[in-house]
Formats: structure tokens, C-alpha cells, sequence
């Protein structure tokens, strides 16, 4: 990323409707915040999102600003019907891979071509996917269908193609939720969980697909606390999970981003949420429901990109490929068609 001057606050912000306000331009303006994220309450039809996009770059002055977006498919899609196409959830293709795993990669590559082109159109060029927790039994359905598979090894094969995909139409995907939420039995929207596995399990399972995928260009964090890591901080806000295990044993040394810090998984004020989270590890965080006082706080506690987030920021830019064309509606119909031979 070229940087400015200084460089672009360590922060990624929603905005509250389908149009800036000008106090949210202002406030953007003076921030200088890296980029933004766009929710269902953002999004009423293409031209709309366009013109949203360009106004949020516009209030950074930085064509280059990332905009995120959460289109995985299944429950979580920002972009609905009528305008945009209704994509499968991830469980569709692992019922696929239970039968016939090379169509599964082929749908799923394809399906999120199809995706990548979406938001490359609206100018959208970050998506929060794929999902790579392996859930257990009795977890929470907070994961459920979005995972691709119960298996590390199925997991991993599979949202590689979600990688591919999105990366053919020049498009970032995120991994998450690193080091793995796939044993939390409590949703981190609403409660912090507390996982008792041992290290040995983790590594068995939760660790694996992170480690195959090691080379996405950004990975967001877990808000779960992992007993065996660090028993006292979840993995957003603790050094010794991010530098041990994510920069370390699982090897990612992509952009790193928090998840939402407006969850109920973290406590304390949002100044505190945005220190710890930065002092511990993460080169971005991440704040995504456009309440101005929350933004405000998490100003006043944010500090510039440092020129480590910044290379990793400019290698995650140079994985885009430039788009090849190709015929949209025979993809989704193959991608039907292949997930019709599901058992």
C-alpha cells in the first residue's frame, strides 16, 4: 500500500446507513482511517453501493482504501436478492466432498468467482471468507453451516478454492477466525467463550487448516479464550496467542485484523479494546456497526499503520490476479448442478 503521510490509522469502520452523513465524512476525513466494511443496512441496490463505496474512499482520499464485506454465502451475505444472486453455505459443498471432492473444488472455485465478480463490480475488493473452524459436536451453531467440512484435511481443501476464487477476480479473501472457533460453545457476539482443549487437540484439529492456508493475505482473529494458550485473554488481545501461534506455529504473517470489537466477547471500554488489541499483535482492527461514539473512542486509542502492517499489505495487493472473462450464468449453472449430485 502506498503510504501517506502519515501513514493511515490501524483501523477498519462501518458506516450507520446507505449514504454518509457529513459528520461521518468528517470524521472519516480527519481519521484517516485504513478502510471501511459494508453491512445489510449499507445496501439497498447496485448503483447505490457503488456510489457508497466511492464515497468512503473519497472521505480518506485514497482510491486504494480497502472496503470489506462479509459474502460467504448461506446465512452470512450482505449482497440478497433481488439484486444479487443467493449463494450456498459452505456445508453445501462439504456434502458435495462427501461424495465426489474433485466437483466440490470445482463449485466452489466457481461459486466464488461468481461471488468475486459481485463485489468487484460494486468495487468491493476485500471479502471476510472463507471460514476455516472445524466445528465439534455440541458447539454453538454460530459457525454450524458456514463451515466447509468436519475434518481439518476437508476443510482445508475446500476453502482453498475460496481463496482461488476470489483471488481470479482480484478480490482479498480473510481467513478466520484465527487460531480456530470451531469449539466455542457460547456466540462471541454475545459472550466471550472459553475453550478447555488442550494444546494437543488444537493442534490435532482447530490449528491445521490455518496452517495449510497460511499464505492468505489477511486472516481475522478469534475472540475465544484457549486455556491451554493463554487463560486469561482471547485471541484478539493476547500477545502470547498471536506471536506463539498465529506468527508462529501456524506461520501467517499476513495483514492481520481483529474481529469486530463491538462484540460482547470483549470487555472494557472500546480504548482499551483498540489498544490491547494492536499492543498484542494485530496490525488493523475492526469496528463494524457505525455507532459514531464507539468510532470516536476508538480513534482517540488508535495509532498509524506501522511499516510491518504496511508490507503486508502490499503483498496481500500484489496476490490479486487480474480478472479472465467468463460466462457468469453457465457458472451458476454448473455450480447447481454440481451441488444437485450432493448425497
Amino acid at each position: 500500500m502506498r503510504a501517506s503521510n502519515p501513514p493511515p490509522a490501524a483501523a477498519i469502520f462501518g458506516c450507520a446507513t446507505l449514504a454518509l452523513s457529513d459528520e461521518e465524512h468528517r470524521f472519516f476525513a480527519r481519521v484517516n482511517p485504513l478502510g471501511f466494511i459494508l453491512f445489510a443496512r449499507n445496501i439497498e441496490g447496485p448503483e447505490q453501493v457503488r456510489s457508497l463505496v466511492a464515497a468512503l474512499r473519497a472521505s480518506v482520499g485514497r482510491a486504494d482504501a480497502p472496503v470489506l464485506i462479509d459474502q460467504e454465502g448461506g446465512r452470512v451475505q450482505r449482497l440478497r436478492q433481488p439484486h444479487w444472486r443467493k449463494a450456498p453455505p459452505g456445508e453445501s459443498f462439504a456434502r458435495l466432498a462427501e461424495r465426489d471432492m474433485v466437483a466440490a473444488t470445482e463449485a466452489l472455485r466457481l461459486n466464488f468467482r461468481l461471488i468475486g465478480r459481485e463485489l468487484a463490480d460494486l468495487g468491493i475488493d476485500v471479502d471476510c471468507a472463507p471460514v476455516l473452524d472445524v466445528p465439534v459436536a455440541g458447539a454453538h451453531g454460530v459457525i454450524g453451516d458456514r463451515a466447509y467440512g468436519r475434518t481439518p484435511a476437508t476443510v482445508g481443501q475446500l476453502a482453498g478454492q475460496v481463496i482461488e476464487g476470489l483471488l481470479d477476480e482480484g478480490v482479498l479473501p480473510v481467513i478466520k477466525h484465527i487460531p480456530g472457533h470451531g469449539r466455542a460453545m457460547v456466540d462471541s457476539h454475545l459472550a466471550l467463550p472459553v475453550v478447555e482443549a488442550s494444546l494437543a487437540e488444537l493442534e490435532a484439529q482447530d490449528f491445521p487448516p490455518f496452517h495449510q492456508l497460511r499464505h492468505a493475505p489477511w486472516a481475522m482473529t478469534a475472540h475465544v479464550v484457549y486455556t491451554a494458550l493463554d487463560a486469561s485473554r482471547p485471541a484478539t488481545t493476547s500477545a502470547k496467542v498471536i506471536a506463539e501461534v498465529i506468527r508462529g506455529a501456524i506461520g501467517f504473517d499476513g495483514v492481520l485484523v481483529s474481529d469486530d470489537l463491538s462484540m460482547k466477547a470483549l470487555g472494557g471500554g472500546f480504548e482499551d479494546r483498540t489498544t490491547d488489541s494492536l499492543a498484542a499483535g494485530c496490525d488493523v482492527v475492526l469496528h463494524c456497526n457505525g455507532e459514531m461514539v464507539e468510532m470516536q473512542a476508538i480513534a482517540a486509542a488508535v495509532r498509524p499503520l506501522t511499516d510491518l502492517a504496511l508490507a503486508r499489505l502490499d503483498r496481500a495487493q500484489a496476490m490479486k490476479r487480474a480478472p479472465v472473462a467468463f460466462d457468469a450464468a453457465a457458472a451458476a449453472a454448473q455450480v447447481e448442478h454440481l451441488l444437485g449430485m450432493a448425497p
